[in-house]
Protein backbone atom coordinates (compact mmCIF):
# COMPACT_ATOMS: atom_id res chain seq x y z
CA UNK A 1 0.00 0.00 0.00
CA UNK A 2 1.73 3.23 -0.76
CA UNK A 3 -0.77 5.78 0.53
CA UNK A 4 -0.55 7.95 3.44
CA UNK A 5 -3.34 7.80 5.47
CA UNK A 6 -5.75 10.56 4.48
CA UNK A 7 -4.82 13.90 6.59
CA UNK A 8 -8.24 14.15 8.23
CA UNK A 9 -7.45 10.62 10.45
CA UNK A 10 -5.07 13.05 12.11
CA UNK A 11 -7.01 15.86 13.12
CA UNK A 12 -7.67 14.83 16.45
CA UNK A 13 -3.34 14.26 16.94
CA UNK A 14 -2.73 17.92 14.79
CA UNK A 15 -5.14 19.45 17.47
CA UNK A 16 -2.92 17.57 20.27
CA UNK A 17 0.62 18.96 19.19
CA UNK A 18 -0.96 22.37 18.72
CA UNK A 19 -2.05 22.67 22.30
CA UNK A 20 0.94 20.88 23.41
CA UNK A 21 3.11 23.68 21.16
CA UNK A 22 0.60 26.21 22.83
CA UNK A 23 1.69 24.93 26.81
CA UNK A 24 5.49 24.74 25.97
CA UNK A 25 5.44 28.34 24.43
CA UNK A 26 4.09 29.59 27.24
CA UNK A 27 6.66 27.73 29.58
CA UNK A 28 9.28 28.76 27.16
CA UNK A 29 8.47 32.53 26.94
CA UNK A 30 7.97 32.61 30.78
CA UNK A 31 10.89 31.20 31.28
CA UNK A 32 13.09 32.04 28.23
CA UNK A 33 16.20 32.82 30.51
CA UNK A 34 15.86 29.84 32.05
CA UNK A 35 16.10 27.54 29.27
CA UNK A 36 19.19 26.64 27.28
CA UNK A 37 17.55 24.46 24.65
CA UNK A 38 18.08 25.91 20.79
CA UNK A 39 18.52 24.54 17.21
CA UNK A 40 21.50 22.26 17.28
CA UNK A 41 21.19 20.95 21.30
CA UNK A 42 20.16 17.49 20.17
CA UNK A 43 21.61 15.92 23.82
CA UNK A 44 17.67 14.87 24.03
CA UNK A 45 16.77 13.37 20.64
CA UNK A 46 16.82 9.93 21.17
CA UNK A 47 15.72 6.82 18.79
CA UNK A 48 12.40 6.48 19.92
CA UNK A 49 9.56 3.98 19.40
CA UNK A 50 6.01 6.07 18.77
CA UNK A 51 2.42 4.68 18.62
CA UNK A 52 1.10 4.56 15.10
CA UNK A 53 -1.07 8.13 14.79
CA UNK A 54 2.59 9.43 15.14
CA UNK A 55 4.26 7.43 12.94
CA UNK A 56 1.71 8.17 10.31
CA UNK A 57 2.23 11.66 10.76
CA UNK A 58 6.24 10.93 10.51
CA UNK A 59 5.68 8.96 7.63
CA UNK A 60 3.53 12.13 5.54
CA UNK A 61 6.40 14.54 6.73
CA UNK A 62 9.16 12.27 5.69
CA UNK A 63 7.47 11.53 2.41
CA UNK A 64 7.31 15.25 2.08
CA UNK A 65 11.13 15.81 2.39
CA UNK A 66 13.91 16.24 -0.73
CA UNK A 67 15.07 13.18 -2.55
CA UNK A 68 18.69 13.94 -1.21
CA UNK A 69 17.41 14.14 2.03
CA UNK A 70 15.58 10.56 2.04
CA UNK A 71 18.26 9.13 0.26
CA UNK A 72 20.61 9.94 3.38
CA UNK A 73 17.58 8.53 5.87
CA UNK A 74 17.88 5.64 3.45
CA UNK A 75 20.97 4.66 4.79
CA UNK A 76 19.83 4.74 8.52
CA UNK A 77 17.23 2.20 8.13
CA UNK A 78 19.73 -0.37 10.36
CA UNK A 79 20.43 2.92 12.79
CA UNK A 80 20.79 1.99 16.30
CA UNK A 81 17.98 1.63 18.74
CA UNK A 82 20.31 2.98 21.50
CA UNK A 83 21.69 5.98 19.64
CA UNK A 84 20.44 9.13 18.67
CA UNK A 85 17.74 9.83 16.40
CA UNK A 86 18.54 9.26 13.06
CA UNK A 87 16.03 12.40 11.46
CA UNK A 88 18.96 14.27 13.08
CA UNK A 89 21.40 15.81 10.39
CA UNK A 90 23.98 18.11 11.84
CA UNK A 91 22.20 18.15 15.18
CA UNK A 92 19.36 19.40 13.98
CA UNK A 93 15.92 17.36 13.47
CA UNK A 94 14.61 17.56 9.82
CA UNK A 95 11.10 17.00 10.46
CA UNK A 96 10.81 19.75 13.15
CA UNK A 97 7.07 20.77 12.17
CA UNK A 98 6.29 17.51 12.50
CA UNK A 99 8.05 16.05 15.37
CA UNK A 100 6.07 13.95 17.74
CA UNK A 101 4.83 15.03 21.43
CA UNK A 102 7.78 13.84 23.53
CA UNK A 103 10.32 15.65 21.28
CA UNK A 104 7.92 18.69 21.91
CA UNK A 105 8.53 18.78 25.57
CA UNK A 106 11.66 17.54 25.17
CA UNK A 107 13.93 20.11 27.87
CA UNK A 108 10.79 21.50 29.98
CA UNK A 109 9.54 20.41 33.46
CA UNK A 110 7.84 16.92 32.86
CA UNK A 111 5.73 15.52 36.37
CA UNK A 112 6.12 11.89 36.15
CA UNK A 113 4.93 8.76 38.38
CA UNK A 114 8.18 6.54 39.29
CA UNK A 115 8.87 4.40 42.32
CA UNK A 116 9.90 7.18 44.19
CA UNK A 117 6.72 8.59 44.29
CA UNK A 118 5.84 11.55 41.79
CA UNK A 119 8.81 13.70 40.71
CA UNK A 120 9.89 16.73 38.19
CA UNK A 121 12.78 16.13 35.49
CA UNK A 122 13.50 18.62 33.16
CA UNK A 123 17.16 19.11 30.93
CA UNK A 124 19.63 19.62 33.32
CA UNK A 125 20.80 22.35 31.53
CA UNK A 126 17.69 23.90 32.09
CA UNK A 127 16.03 25.64 34.79
CA UNK A 128 19.16 26.19 36.75
CA UNK A 129 18.85 29.08 38.73
CA UNK A 130 15.06 27.95 39.55
CA UNK A 131 14.61 27.17 43.26
CA UNK A 132 11.30 25.92 42.73
CA UNK A 133 8.40 26.02 39.57
CA UNK A 134 5.33 27.02 39.85
CA UNK A 135 2.78 24.24 38.54
CA UNK A 136 2.17 25.80 35.34
CA UNK A 137 5.37 25.56 34.45
CA UNK A 138 5.38 21.96 34.77
CA UNK A 139 3.73 19.43 32.00
CA UNK A 140 1.97 16.51 33.68
CA UNK A 141 3.34 13.95 31.29
CA UNK A 142 0.44 11.26 32.67
CA UNK A 143 -2.11 13.65 31.28
CA UNK A 144 -0.31 13.98 27.96
CA UNK A 145 0.11 10.10 27.67
CA UNK A 146 -3.36 9.74 28.69
CA UNK A 147 -4.46 11.70 25.77
CA UNK A 148 -1.89 10.49 23.38
CA UNK A 149 -3.48 6.84 24.00
CA UNK A 150 -6.74 7.83 23.47
CA UNK A 151 -6.34 9.33 20.01
CA UNK A 152 -4.14 6.62 19.25
CA UNK A 153 -7.18 4.41 19.94
CA UNK A 154 -9.27 6.03 17.66
CA UNK A 155 -6.78 6.78 15.51
CA UNK A 156 -6.33 2.74 14.81
CA UNK A 157 -9.99 2.15 14.84
CA UNK A 158 -10.92 4.70 11.83
CA UNK A 159 -8.42 4.19 9.64
CA UNK A 160 -8.07 2.47 6.31
CA UNK A 161 -3.59 1.91 6.61
CA UNK A 162 -3.30 -1.71 7.52
CA UNK A 163 -0.22 -0.80 8.48
CA UNK A 164 -0.90 1.86 11.18
CA UNK A 165 -4.12 -0.88 12.50
CA UNK A 166 -1.73 -2.21 15.08
CA UNK A 167 -1.01 -1.18 19.20
CA UNK A 168 2.14 -1.49 18.47
CA UNK A 169 4.74 0.71 18.25
CA UNK A 170 7.09 2.13 15.54
CA UNK A 171 11.09 2.89 15.29
CA UNK A 172 12.59 6.30 13.83
CA UNK A 173 14.39 3.63 11.84
CA UNK A 174 10.68 1.40 10.76
CA UNK A 175 9.06 4.91 9.89
CA UNK A 176 12.14 5.78 7.45
CA UNK A 177 11.89 2.43 5.95
CA UNK A 178 8.47 3.01 5.28
CA UNK A 179 8.58 6.21 3.85
CA UNK A 180 11.21 5.36 1.87
CA UNK A 181 9.88 1.89 0.81
CA UNK A 182 6.62 3.75 -0.80
CA UNK A 183 8.69 5.76 -2.90
CA UNK A 184 9.99 2.77 -4.72
CA UNK A 185 7.06 0.66 -4.71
Amino acid sequence: MSQSPPKENLINYLSLLSRVDQLCGKIIEQFTEQITCRAGCSGCCRHLSLFPVETANLVMAVKNLPDEIKAILSDRIQWSENGSCPLLIDNCCIVYHSRPVICRTHGLPLLAETDRGRVVDCCPENFRAAESLPGSAVINLETLNRALVAINAVFIANNDDERFQTSGRYTIAEIIRISTNEETE
